[in-house]
């Protein structure tokens, strides 16, 4: 009884103690918080609630960059910080001097509590977007190959196969006039040309539509991702493990693998009976599954499937994105329009379809594009982890704590971008455009 009782004791003093440990190490990060905060020139988004911090001003993402951008106009800022609730601050930087300080160093992406990126682990894995360092560069290097003009060309074809079907799906509204939400659609299609350019695979995704199981799975795995970032309370791992959304995740997870893993194992046989890919077209995953290092060494069967899993995932929904902001702004703007129907028409003029030369001959369809993205960014915003203390000129942010970097602010910033409001394509014509900072327009984010 007595050893038993000395056991429960020196259990309990453990406890205390680390419980006291953890509650010291608070204080401290905490006071360097405060003291980020409020005892230097940075722009703190509020007015601050005792408890609430920030979060009594936003109550989601579209109100979040609403508050950022009034801040930005009034203070002209380049480096911010806001407070989740009253316990942890969330710094930010919103112009190109700071994000290319912060894309430059080696801050690892922000993987801990309030950083988005861990909420994608379950589902894509340490593939390129998620991982860091030496991994990173790793694989990077094996997958470069992949994306070289001379692998991307033969896909033309396949884009306008791709877009022959979206536009027959388009036909009934156009002549009935009715509205339609085109993102689903354009959603559809970049999953499409994703999985035919990238994977080789042929399951006529845009007729099926929601009912095909894997593209019901990747928009639901879409919403609870994003669900999960907007709810505070479900960045505790404990509360978030015995949610319905955590168990629906879990499910759509490992059927997302599976799906993967089956084109994986596909492919592979046919590696196996026919060797390297000689007569058909190499994609990305013959380059995935045959790459090698510099010591004869090749992916992990568990980073390929990370690597197909994030491709599926980032590739299609950032271009989904860019495409159905880019349509939006057609419509928004009829005078663009019409300088962008006219190039269209006048190049192709006789012909059924787009190919890769006629790509590089259409100056005036590459700006507005490119304007539509500097609008609304594919990728808003992107986060770091900060290891070591970072100066962004007479601003120093703090260890320990992750910074986003706002997208969306630095193309809205007043200071970078005059006008920044006005849609105006010939933005990306003019000759000074090399002038312009190198992070100073960066839709798809930068660095590794």
């Amino acid at each position: 009884m007595v050893f038993s009782t000395n056991i429960s004791i020196a259990l309990l003093v453990i406890v205390i103690t680390y419980v006291l440990w953890r509650i010291r190490a608070f204080i401290i990060r905490y006071r360097q918080w405060r003291t980020a905060t409020f005892g230097q020139s940075i722009t703190i988004l509020g007015p601050l609630h005792p408890i609430w911090g920030t979060l009594h001003l936003v109550h989601d993402l579209a109100s979040y960059f609403k508050l950022l951008q009034s801040i930005i106009e009034k203070e002209r800022p380049k480096v911010y910080v806001a407070w989740n609730m009253f316990f942890y601050p969330s710094f930010g930087v919103c112009h190109p001097d700071s994000a290319q300080t912060l894309y430059k160093s080696s801050a690892p992406k922000a993987h801990a509590v309030g950083g988005a990126y861990r909420y994608l682990r379950d589902w894509i894995g340490d593939g390129l977007l998620i991982s860091d360092g030496k991994k990173w560069e790793r694989n990077r290097r094996l997958l470069t190959p992949g994306f070289h003009f001379e692998i991307l060309k033969p896909y033309v074809k396949v884009y306008n196969s791709v877009t022959d079907v979206f536009l027959e799906k388009l036909k009934g509204y156009a002549k009935s006039g009715e509205a339609v939400d085109i993102f689903p659609r354009v959603a559809l299609a970049s999953l499409d040309t994703i999985l035919r350019c990238a994977f080789s695979y042929q399951g006529k995704i845009q007729d099926q539509g929601s009912k095909h199981p894997y593209v019901n799975a990747v928009n639901r795995l879409s919403y609870l991702t994003l669900s999960r970032c907007l709810k505070p309370w479900y960045q505790i791992d404990f509360i978030y493990r015995f949610s319905k959304e955590r168990k629906e995740l879990k499910q759509l997870c490992d059927y997302s693998h599976e799906f993967s893993n089956g084109i994986i194992k596909e492919r592979k046989q046919t590696l196996k009976k026919e060797g390297q890919p000689t007569k058909r077209h190499l994609d990305f995953l013959d380059i995935l599954l045959t790459a090698k290092d510099e010591n004869g060494i090749g992916l992990s069967d568990e980073d390929i499937r990370a690597e197909v899993d994030t491709f599926m995932f980032e590739g299609h929904d950032t271009t989904a994105a860019a495409i159905s902001w880019s349509i939006y702004c057609l419509g928004k703007y009829p005078d663009e329009q019409e300088i962008v129907y006219t190039e269209i028409s006048e190049l192709l003029v006789d012909k059924q379809e787009v190919t890769w030369e006629n790509l590089q001959e259409m100056p005036q369809l590459t700006a507005f594009v490119k304007e539509s993205m500097r609008m609304f960014a594919p990728v808003p915003g992107t986060a770091r982890l900060l290891t070591s203390p970072m100066k962004f000129g007479d601003i120093i942010v703090p260890a320990g704590v992750h910074i986003d970097i706002s997208i969306h602010s630095i193309h809205h910033h007043p200071d970078v971008w005059p006008e920044h409001e006005v849609f105006r394509p010939e933005r990306f014509l003019q000759d000074d455009i090399t002038d312009r900072h190198p992070y100073s327009y960066i839709p798809f984010a930068a660095g590794s």
